[in-house]
């Protein structure tokens, strides 16, 4: 599940425009241990589903709380022609507040009781090394490639196990190339809990200009599907204080090897396109977006065992993805942001989905809309600087089901967070 993508495509414009010609990363490099970075952040998570229209005798809420440690330590890399380095993640989950009848959120693992484990603990690392400004990472890490993207959506996030390549020696071009053979999910500590086999990923990101890029990427995942992904982002400034934001995405995934992933009637394998188009007007304080997505084709757009965050449309939302077979969504969404009126750090978004014409079993006209309401504020200063507070509400109702036979539900989200950097 994931909420507009632009943030990690501007993340992957600015890495590749911030090289410069006349040195390389390696050629800077400080050490092993001058460059190290040692980061904890901390999350509390209450979640909070309330689900309508359930049929007799069915779990009509779910209900935790958790608290999440997650640790990274980065390392610097060695001085020389070729860099080494070493990365780590350790992450702790403790439950502070559940029962029997109230489990189920996604925060714990389970137990075959169906009660929520009182704690659970990950760890993993990743060796590295750097030519120039071309890295390889081998081992666990998180990604955000538009094909294979860990989600981080509960307590702690998915992590990949596997091997990446990033490079960045052409001013403005980002590659990157991975072979990953394992992925964890957010609630799980064994290994490949998502059953992931095998998936290869290529592709990359080019910045024509400070304002324009586009991204084109691939990926194969064994007995599952292909995909093929591509992306225009367009930054057009008016004036000082208003500008035009344009983002288009789209998705061509067909069923490859077993196809163990299939279209709703269980007969035909997946072969379809997904595509969301995006508009945002921003004046001052205040953004306005609109976006329309259509799913077209034989299935879902399918995801999930390639990460649960390899979902970059713009109407895949709290709730749902709208990525039913043929199903149109329309989104209105409008973003405050109080820096404006005296008080940084504040803002607040609302947010409203429909979608129709989903192909889903019983119906071939499936209907479903969502509404989110978040409100966020993050301390600006003093010893607990970037320490937030975020709320967020989402209503979804769908009388068909469509979002996997999903019932209709009021779900309430209250987060705290608090990173820390320590080196």
């Amino acid at each position: 599940m994931r909420v507009m993508k632009w943030s990690i495509i501007a993340l992957a414009v600015a890495a590749g425009t911030s090289q410069m010609a006349v040195a390389s990363s390696q050629d800077e490099s400080k050490g092993f241990i001058e460059d190290s970075k040692l980061n904890v952040k901390t999350r509390m998570l209450y979640f909070s589903r309330d689900f309508r229209n359930v049929p007799n005798g069915s779990q009509s809420r779910v209900e935790e709380t958790g608290l999440g440690f997650l640790g990274t330590y980065e390392s610097g890399f060695t001085q020389g022609v070729v860099g080494f380095g070493v990365d780590a993640i350790g992450m702790l989950g403790l439950k502070l507040d559940s029962g029997k009848g109230r489990a189920g959120t996604g925060l714990f693992p389970e137990g075959s009781d169906g009660r929520s484990q009182d704690d659970y603990s990950e760890g993993g690392g990743a060796v590295k090394l750097r030519i120039s400004d071309t890295v390889l990472k081998v081992g666990n890490q998180f990604t955000a490639l538009p094909v294979l993207a860990t989600d981080d959506s509960r307590l702690l996030p998915e992590v990949a196990e596997g091997a990446l390549i990033t490079m960045d020696e052409i001013k403005g071009l980002t590659l990157h190339a991975g072979h990953f053979t394992g992925l964890n999910a957010q609630a799980q500590t064994f290994r490949d809990s998502l059953h992931l086999t095998k998936a290869d990923v290529f592709g990359g990101t080019y910045a024509f200009t400070d304002n324009l890029s586009t991204s084109l990427y691939y990926s194969k995942v064994e007995d599952y599907w292909r995909k093929y992904y591509a992306n225009i982002n367009w930054a057009l400034p008016i004036s000082d204080d208003q500008g035009l934001v344009f983002d288009v995405n789209f998705y061509d995934t067909k069923s490859d090897g077993d196809g163990k992933v299939r279209t709703f009637d269980g007969e035909t394998e997946l072969d379809n396109q997904a595509y969301s188009l995006s508009a945002a007007y921003n004046i001052g304080a205040h953004t306005f977006t609109i976006a329309h997505q259509q799913i077209t084709g034989d299935g879902d757009y399918a995801y999930g065992v390639d990460g649960g965050g390899t979902i970059f449309l713009a109407n895949s939302v709290a709730r749902s993805d709208f990525n039913a077979e043929d199903e149109k969504s329309w989104q209105a969404r409008y973003d405050l942001n109080m820096a404006s009126y005296g008080v940084p750090g504040l803002s607040f978004m609302a947010r409203y989905v429909t979608g129709e014409g989903a192909n889903v079993e019983g119906t071939t006209n499936g209907k479903e809309w969502e509404r989110d309401i978040e409100a966020k504020y993050v301390l600006q200063e003093g010893p607990a600087k970037d320490l937030s507070f975020r709320v967020r509400q989402a209503t979804y109702r769908s009388a068909d089901g469509v979002y996997y036979g999903s019932p209709s539900i009021d779900e309430l989200r209250l987060i705290v967070e608090y990173p820390l950097s320590i080196l």
